[in-house]
């Protein structure tokens, strides 16, 4: 132990800046900014009752947690924390530390040996297995294994560590009373902020491993939670550059830099952290890299080094016989296979499984899956919605709050598949206006979620179905600001506007459903600008395409655009078929939605083949009275003929003429208008 604690911080790996040893060698040591932390405790425990209102105690709780367990910061930074909760114990640990700072090394002794006394006694102020007593007795333990001149190096540091603090609150309050102009007062905050963080940067040291620990599940918590309140990609990397320079073998960390990397679409860095994951891990770790390997190639549409990431993350599952794996692997194999005809038994097959394991997650997120492909099968929506509740009531057992917000999209996924716009816009606004159950920390709640995303992309659609634009814009506002395009879910937004793109080199790429949706939208523009046949022909081929995807709904859709443009072309007759087929398949598969529109569109076909037949009736006797009233005058010919072939004695004309005008007269009865009338 002779080199331990030899730098500043004392960080047991470095000596003269070469790494000899784990960092995690040691559970943790003492620095000024925990000694500082002691003196808050310390004056915690001196401090009565009633000098602290119930209030400020309680903010003082709630903030000790990320004291103890999160990087070393500044004490002017400290002092703002504890000022915020409780004014009057900030100015008695600035006190405190000003007389420990400013005293002998013997101060420092005497306070160390204070602390024992906080476990004596029938009634002691700190119980030995609390978090409070646990840092108590790790920072008393660390102490006493320093030397003379270790513990004389940690007075020197404090001394600093004081000494730099003050001169941040001196320099603080000049700017407050010299700084009257605007601009100037913004340029030197600005200036001031960059230095407080380079001073965190070099006072915060090499994290012990708490603090590590608490440092990364605190950014994977946000970045799964709420990631714009993350550090961003960039700084994130650097912090974990800095915490893998100290242990290059810790794996958790290479993990989160997997996590981090995709935010940007960094796939090198990624398959980096990955490989050096799969370089220092075995057993759960080993697996789990191979299954996120497996998740990388699927997001990245490499099919087959995702089925090859998942065949060998199966094999060393079974090797170790860990069932849960086995188990996850199953439901990976599903999403790789899901095209397939059979991937609903395979599915099945992963839900019973994990119900026997007693995997509540994995259960629930099969029959979401299950939901979902009855859903474009056709199933009744009350099936659908009992499968869910079943799905709920696991949810709210376990208290699994991110399947509880995603079982609300899906909700208002399905009621807007069916055309229950009122149900979708009620689960919207519920996932909306409900508040999460997880507790995450730095107080973030899970509102900035996939889930939430999907609920307010389904609620600009609903809006704009309603003709309201302007609210639509708004929500499409809100979005937008909300996940920025870095995001990981910014995606789902770029869906809702037909387009789904990687930042890499500025190219864009679409998948098959968005490709259907892209070519259908552009057939539409080619039908308004009155391109007839070139839509034709693109809504014919994507027909052919949809109709082998087996994509329903956008079959239906090209269905009605086909049929409006027959009878646009003044051919209701050939639309006709069309949205028969298109009806039946909306009540097939109960899309009321596009049902409705389909009757809609057939009335309108029909009330135009009507129209049609009108006219044409309207002709057709307007040529029957021409046709009427030229065999009058042809009957009169023919008398005046037979008159005049009688009067030249011309037997046999006659008669031919009379007997033509006897049929004539059969067939055209006269009305009773005497001849003469015509003359």
């Amino acid at each position: 132990m002779a080199s331990v604690h030899e730098s500043l911080y004392f960080n047991p790996m470095m000596t003269n800046g070469v790494v000899h040893a784990n960092v995690f060698g040691i559970k943790d040591w003492v620095t000024p900014y925990k000694i500082a932390v002691l003196v808050l405790l310390n004056e915690m425990s001196r401090t009565g009752e009633g000098a602290v209102s119930l209030m400020e105690r309680r903010r003082l709780n709630q903030l000790l947690l990320p004291l103890l367990q999160g990087p070393d910061i500044t004490l002017s930074k400290l002092y703002k924390l504890i000022e915020e909760s409780c004014p009057q114990l900030a100015n008695s640990v600035q006190i405190r530390i000003k007389l420990m700072a400013e005293g002998e090394l013997k101060d420092m002794e005497q306070f160390f040996d204070d602390l024992s006394d906080s476990f004596s006694g029938t009634e002691p102020e700190v119980h030995k297995t609390s978090v409070v007593g646990l840092f108590l007795r790790h920072m008393i333990l660390a102490y006493s294994k320093l030397s003379f001149s270790q513990v004389f190096k940690l007075y020197t540091a404090l001394q600093q560590y004081f000494q730099n603090g003050e001169k941040k609150t001196v320099e603080d309050a000049d700017m407050e009373l010299t700084s009257r102009d605007e601009g100037e007062r913004k340029m030197e905050k600005e200036e001031l902020d960059v230095s407080v963080r380079e001073e965190e940067v070099s006072c915060s040291g090499p994290l012990s491993q708490k603090q590590a620990e608490f440092f990364l599940s605190q950014q994977a918590s946000l970045l799964k939670n709420d990631e714009t309140k993350a550090l961003t990609p960039a700084s994130l990397q650097k912090e974990l550059n800095n915490l893998l320079k100290f242990n290059p073998d810790f794996a958790e960390a290479h993990y989160l830099g997997y996590l981090n990397n995709p935010a940007v679409q960094d796939v090198v860095s990624s398959t980096h952290s990955l490989l050096r994951v799969f370089w220092i891990g075995s057993g759960f770790i080993y697996w789990s890299m191979q299954a996120s390997s497996g998740l990388l190639g699927y997001e990245l549409r490499h099919g087959q080094q995702a089925e090859l990431a998942l065949q060998e993350a199966i094999r060393i599952a079974q090797e170790s016989n860990d069932h849960v794996c086995l188990q996850h692997c199953l439901s990976w194999l599903y999403v790789l296979g899901q095209k397939r005809s059979d991937s609903y038994v395979l599915l099945e097959h992963s839900v019973k499984k994990a119900v026997h394991f007693g995997l509540p997650y994995l259960a629930s997120l099969g029959i979401q899956s299950l939901v979902q492909q009855r859903a474009f099968a056709g199933k009744t929506a009350n099936k659908l919605m009992d499968a869910l509740k079943d799905s709920d009531l696991l949810h709210w057992k376990h208290s699994l709050s991110e399947l509880i917000d995603i079982s609300i999209a899906q909700k208002t996924a399905i009621w807007r598949l069916y055309g229950r716009s009122t149900m979708a816009l009620q689960q919207a606004q519920m996932l909306l206006s409900m508040n999460s159950l997880e507790a995450v920390n730095a107080g973030v709640q899970q509102n900035n979620t996939e889930s939430f995303a999907v609920a307010l992309c389904h609620l600009a659609e609903l809006h704009a179905e309603q003709g309201c634009f302007a609210a639509a814009s708004e929500v499409l506002k809100h979005l937008k600001e909300r996940f920025p395009p870095n995001s990981q879910h910014a995606q789902v937004i770029c869906l809702l506007h037909g387009i789904r793109f990687i930042s890499d080199n500025n190219s864009f790429y679409y998948n098959i459903k968005n490709l259907s949706k892209d070519v259908y939208k552009k057939a539409v523009v080619l039908q308004a600008q009155n391109q007839m046949s070139e839509a034709h022909k693109l809504l014919q081929k994507l027909l052919v395409h949809c109709q082998k995807l087996k994509n329903t709904e956008m079959v239906i859709s090209v269905l009605l655009s086909v049929a409006e443009l027959y009878w646009r072309s003044s051919s209701p007759t050939i639309a006709l078929p069309m949205l028969l087929q298109a009806l039946a398949l909306s009540k097939e598969y109960r899309l009321q939605y596009l049902a409705s529109e389909t009757v809609l569109n057939l009335a309108f076909a029909q009330v135009n083949h009507a129209i049609a037949l009108q006219i044409g009736g309207k002709a057709f006797s307007l040529s029957s009275s021409n046709v009427m009233l030229a065999v009058e005058r042809i009957r009169d010919v023919v008398y005046f003929q037979a008159r005049l072939y009688h009067t030249l004695g011309k037997t046999q004309e006659r008669n031919r003429c009379a007997m033509l005008f006897r049929q004539l007269h059969q067939e055209l009865p006269s009305h009773g208008v005497p001849l003469i009338n015509h003359l």
